[in-house]
């Protein structure tokens, strides 16, 4: 099931936030500016698989899980936005370590190391878990569709469309699919 984040209600968007915020342990406390910003920052049909929130280079950030990246958002107290983000095929690692309250979250891609530090102990396994299990399913090698004979090339592009939609497979392997159909 997919959500609209960017075209859904604030009561929307406040439902959904708690359903993904209940699942992971967050409290939304420290982040609601940022989570009123991110459907701004999430491209179309983008979705939110987890987030939690923590201190990084001295200030509270949100950090969001997404089906295709990893986003650091921090709405300044008055004005002002930083934010950030890791492509889910630069992430080379992700790691979680836990203390009597609280606990950090490190996260590797190829050119930096950005640690999280003063997260809720409760969200550091599970958080670290989601971004595990999205890097998993993203390295997984895209289905191969091999046109069998006599088979419309209209009806191919149409079933590779639905499962881009549903977010099967990503926009570059729709393409690099689409191609070879048209090829022949």
């Amino acid at each position: 099931m997919t959500f609209d984040f960017k075209n859904a209600s604030k009561a929307e968007l406040r439902i959904e936030y708690k359903r993904i915020a209940d699942e992971i342990g967050d409290d939304q406390f420290f982040t609601k500016k940022e989570l009123n910003h991110l459907p701004e920052i999430l491209s179309d049909g983008e979705q939110v698989l987890a987030f939690t929130s923590g201190l990084m280079d001295g200030d509270t950030w949100l950090i969001t899980l997404t089906d295709r990246r990893i986003i650091f958002l921090d709405k300044g107290m008055i004005y002002g936005l930083k934010q950030a983000s890791i492509g889910l095929d630069k992430v080379n690692a992700v790691s979680g370590k836990t203390g009597l309250i609280f606990g950090s979250i490190t996260i590797e891609d190829g050119a930096s190391q950005r640690h999280i530090s003063n997260v809720w102990k409760k969200t550091v396994v599970k958080f670290v878990n989601k971004v595990r299990d999205a890097l998993e399913q993203r390295r997984q090698p895209a289905p191969v569709y091999n046109q069998p004979q006599g088979t419309d090339v209209v009806s191919m592009l149409e079933r590779l469309g639905a499962l881009k939609a549903t977010g099967i497979i990503t926009d570059q392997e729709f393409e690099q699919q689409k191609r070879k159909l048209l090829a022949g």
